[in-house]
């Protein structure tokens, strides 16, 4: 991670929100800078270093046109076809594939993971403080969040019995890795997860959708051969623990909006953006 990217996103996510209410407008380099109060060559500058590519590109990426030739493209293909067409089999394309979800039994988490040794660490990423956390056999818990005591507070609430040590560890080193745009090197991180097994399957099938690209609630649905269990499959994406790994931010609405997210709208933007420059990136 970079010196001082919580501070870079920060500066960013302003300009992210512009963007959000006005991309209708399609704004200039020169609006967008005033509203956050930058001069234009200092913001693209900024803006630049952390996106990988220029605001007006960036602003292509998440309008709502692009989600919806996104989804306009994609519509009569499966997810795993999507991933396939995209290479996503592929070592140099995004790494989702190198994911495996490895579920939790219920006895692991009896009396609130009693006896569960984590290890968890708080960094800063290119989209803010994250908070990941892992025991002996994968990520059991990654989020963004605004306050560090307050991350802790949340992950302590999901583990209110298991035994805590502020570490860094390999496991939590090769996440981390997923937020460099050189995917090459990746090597395969588990996820240690609680859930159902219709949770299980829902995040599961997140995996199968690329970078750069956006499916809906309904698509997943019909992924998991479960095609009126929309409603359902939003409560299971909205409980994801694995901030940007499971990438429940791919998904959006029907209509091409971009929807909630957990972690915020504007966060859920930025990454859709930055996924969609480091895409292209790799395409050319």
């Amino acid at each position: 991670m970079k010196e001082g990217e919580v501070h870079q996103f920060t500066r960013i996510a302003k300009a992210i929100d512009y963007i959000n209410r006005h991309f209708k407008e399609q704004p200039s380099l020169e609006q967008i800078a005033e509203a956050v109060h930058l001069s234009p060559f200092h913001f693209q500058r900024l803006f630049t270093e952390w996106a990988g590519t220029s605001p007006k590109k960036f602003l292509q990426y998440i309008s709502i046109g692009y989600a919806k030739q996104l989804l306009q493209e994609n519509r009569d293909i499966s997810l795993a076809e999507m991933a396939f067409q995209t290479g996503l089999s592929s070592s140099s394309r995004l790494h989702d594939l190198f994911v495996k979800i490895e579920g939790m039994t219920p006895a692991e988490f009896k009396n609130g993971g009693e006896n569960l040794m984590i290890n968890y660490d708080i960094v800063e990423s290119p989209f803010g403080i994250l908070i990941l956390a892992s025991t002996s056999k994968g990520i059991c818990h990654m989020a963004f969040e605004t306050d560090k005591n307050q991350a802790v507070a949340h992950l302590i609430n999901r583990f209110p019995n298991a035994v805590f040590e502020q570490k860094s560890d390999e496991i939590q080193q090769t996440a981390l890795k997923f937020f460099q745009s050189d995917s090459t090197k990746l090597c395969e991180v588990k996820l240690h997860l609680k859930g159902t097994d219709f949770q299980l399957k829902v995040w599961e099938s997140l995996l199968k959708i690329p970078m750069g690209q956006l499916t809906t609630y309904g698509d997943i649905a019909k992924e998991i051969g479960k095609p009126s269990a929309f409603r359902a499959v939003g409560t299971a994406i909205g409980k994801n623990p694995i901030a940007f790994l499971i990438p429940c931010h791919r998904v959006i609405q029907t209509s091409g909006q971009l929807g909630g997210y957990m972690w915020g709208i504007n966060r859920k933007t930025a990454i859709i953006g930055w996924e969609g420059a480091q895409a292209a990136s790799q395409d050319e």
